[in-house]
């Protein structure tokens, strides 16, 4: 039975995790059906998917035979996620990643599920990728995930046991130590290399609100590194070209360095992690020294209160759940680490489902749901003035909206342009837009204080822009913009 302690102080509010489905065989992975919060599916690592529905436990699918784990997956190979379809509902697709325990190979193939969406023939699989790992049974990498462009994106580890070797991560031609991008709905698919530079990059997530892209790269010896891609526009995938750095870079360290391009940087360097930490044990917990980041999500559900836009992370070996505050733009460092006071056995994976409710899975079997509220001391409070002295007033700030188009027909996309007043001081200063009074998305603003939103039209929308408190300014809502459908001409 995998352990769970909660080492704050009591409260019927506190942060705590609610195990959900019983208990599984080595889960690896959970996610959500896209239209339905309420449907769990949870991944094994020998190739069964269980379907968690009310509280009731099913089997979805088992490929044991594809993944071929014969009762033992040896090193990291097996089933280690899932990605469903967007449009599940509509076309019942979703999308498998293991390493086969026969031939060493990762795959990636789609799985169909029948009428009902609750099960699954494995005799509907069809292969989309296979890519040779060679010699070693480790550094699979293994995550799947729809990115904000509704491409699947694929991590793969080097394929090396120790100091890429084999080159993979910085061979351009090889799709080892990778973020790869597929579109399953082109024919023959075909994956091509998004950013290189990686050792195992066990998982990865895109933030559900903005579309950023964060890695948790797990490291060799030194450093656990956590890579940050920022989206650029609405619906895009930031970090497309970006070099990690391994094997000439361990985190912020130099690194074993056995590749000849280590020699000759790419033009613009490698891309910095935006937060590396070394094999010691949690500085608030204690215990076990620290061995494998297993990069999270960050929190889009309002429930977990002061969490709400922070990056949750942990690790395998200290067990302890931490969170952190990502940086505005990639390069910077992200800042606030801190515990959450939860400390797991052997946590493998975080999921999140299509309401945004946060999950967690421990090797051991336990899946459970992040509920309640953080710490006092995690996220840090802000510091108050010194006795005697008041802040500062705040600065009137104005925030505006406009459109390239008032009128747009239907399925295209309206281009918004938000702009901030002052701008002294405030480039990279969050935005956020509002579609018919809902958070749409957010982004930082420019060196001239403005950011540009694409949202897409199908009828009559009401869009309005926010900013919040922040950097010597007061919190400001501009004014409501309505875009209405393009009336087509008759032609006689």
């Amino acid at each position: 039975m995998a352990s769970l302690a909660l080492l704050g102080a009591g409260s019927a509010q506190a942060l705590t995790l609610e195990q959900v489905g019983g208990d599984f065989t080595e889960p690896t992975y959970v996610t959500s059906d896209p239209g339905d919060a309420n449907r769990l599916f949870v991944v094994e690592r020998e190739g069964t998917i269980q379907l968690v529905e009310n509280g009731v436990v099913s089997e979805f699918a088992d490929l044991r035979t594809e993944v071929g784990c014969a009762g033992s997956c040896v090193g990291e190979r097996g089933m280690m996620s899932i990605a469903l379809s967007p449009d599940f509902a509509a076309d019942r697709r979703l999308f498998v990643g293991y390493g086969d325990d026969v031939d060493g190979k990762i795959h990636v193939e789609e799985l169909k599920a029948f009428p009902d969406g609750k099960s699954a023939d494995p005799a509907t699989l069809k292969p989309l990728l296979e890519i040779d790992h060679p010699g070693a049974t480790n550094h699979y990498g293994g995550q799947l995930q729809f990115g904000p462009d509704r491409a699947l994106y694929i991590s793969t580890g080097d394929g090396s046991a120790e100091d890429d070797t084999l080159h993979n991560a910085q061979d351009p031609n090889s799709l080892l130590g990778k973020i790869l991008r597929l579109d399953p709905d082109v024919a023959p698919p075909a994956a091509t290399i998004w950013s290189s530079g990686l050792r195992n990059p066990f998982r990865f997530s895109f933030d559900r609100l903005n579309g950023d892209m964060v890695i948790g790269d797990v490291g060799q010896s030194l450093r656990e590194e956590i890579d940050f891609a920022p989206s650029p526009l609405p619906g895009t995938v930031g970090g497309e070209g970006f070099n990690y750095g391994w094997n000439c870079r361990e985190g912020t360290l130099a690194g074993p360095a056995t590749d000849p391009g280590c020699a000759t940087p790419p033009p613009g360097g490698f891309a910095e992690p935006a937060f590396d930490y070394p094999h010691t044990p949690d500085p608030d917990l204690g215990g076990s020294g620290r061995c494998s980041v297993i990069g999270g999500y960050v929190v889009r559900d309002p429930g977990l209160g002061a969490l709400y836009g922070r990056y949750v992370y942990t690790d395998l070996c200290s067990g302890g759940i931490r969170s952190l505050q990502l940086p505005a733009s990639p390069g910077a460092r992200a800042g606030d680490d801190c515990s959450l006071r939860l400390e797991l056995d052997r946590p493998v994976s975080f999921g999140e489902d299509a309401a945004g409710r946060l999950y967690v899975v421990e090797q051991g079997g336990r899946v459970s749901r992040f509920q309640g509220l953080p710490p006092a001391t995690c996220p840090a409070p802000l510091p108050l003035p010194p006795s005697g002295e008041s802040r500062p007033q705040a600065k009137t700030t104005f925030i505006g909206i406009k459109a390239q188009r008032r009128r747009v027909e239907r399925g295209k996309a309206a281009l918004l342009t938000v702009f901030v007043s002052p701008c002294e001081g405030r480039r990279g200063q969050s935005v956020e837009l509002l579609r018919n009074g809902r958070v749409n998305g957010s982004r930082y603003l420019s060196r001239a204080c403005t950011a540009r939103f694409l949202s897409r039209i199908r009828r009559g929308t009401t869009f309005a822009a926010s900013i919040r408190e922040g950097r010597g300014y007061e919190p400001a809502s501009s004014r409501r913009l309505t875009i209405r459908l393009a009336q087509h001409r008759r032609h006689r």
